[in-house]
């Protein structure tokens, strides 16, 4: 005879292998939204920055890693130097780093600004590239500190019709 705890859990387990769905996960949407809570399918580099701000307000790193090409590149300047110096880094190094941000915090806030420029870079309309504003507050336990500044992304548009970032430049001057 069965216990009451295998007649609960075999149901709910069959219900999650038959609609091969998580119940935890957010809805995927179609479209061009707004809403902080969906993600999207990333059919265009707007979808690819919604997903970012999910990616960073809800601390997920599958998500975020999604977003990156394999060719990817992040460029910054480390202004706590003197001289200033450059700071590069490729995909592995950069979802490592944000992991590590992604632990440590509790807190996360990203909300984008205004779109600087945007354009396509070649005629095939395969390579997009976004200039906008961003404030990120983040919350360490001790203290909340906002971040904001400029990011230049390029994007590429795979053979799926996928758009991921190859490149992000941080333009902040802090």
């Amino acid at each position: 005879m069965p216990n009451i705890y295998s007649k609960a859990i075999i149901p709910i387990f069959i219900s999650f292998i038959i609609g091969a769905c998580n119940p935890f996960s957010p809805e995927l949407a179609d479209g061009d939204i707004n809403a902080g809570l969906i993600i999207t399918a990333q059919k265009t580099p707007q979808d690819v920055l919604t997903n970012f701000s999910f990616a960073y307000n809800f601390k997920d790193s599958l998500v975020y890693s999604d977003l990156l090409d394999s060719s990817f590149l992040f460029l910054s300047k480390d202004f706590r130097t003197d001289p200033v110096t450059d700071l590069k880094w490729g995909r592995d190094e950069d979802i490592r780093k944000t992991n590590k941000m992604f632990r440590y915090f509790q807190t996360l806030d990203l909300v984008w600004g205004k779109s600087v420029y945007q354009d396509y870079n070649d005629d095939d309309s395969l390579l997009y590239e976004i200039s906008t504003s961003f404030q990120l507050t983040i919350d360490g336990a001790k203290e909340y500190s906002t971040i904001t500044g400029i990011a230049l992304f390029y994007f590429i548009k795979k053979p799926t019709g996928i758009w991921k970032i190859t490149r992000w430049e941080d333009k902040s001057d802090i």
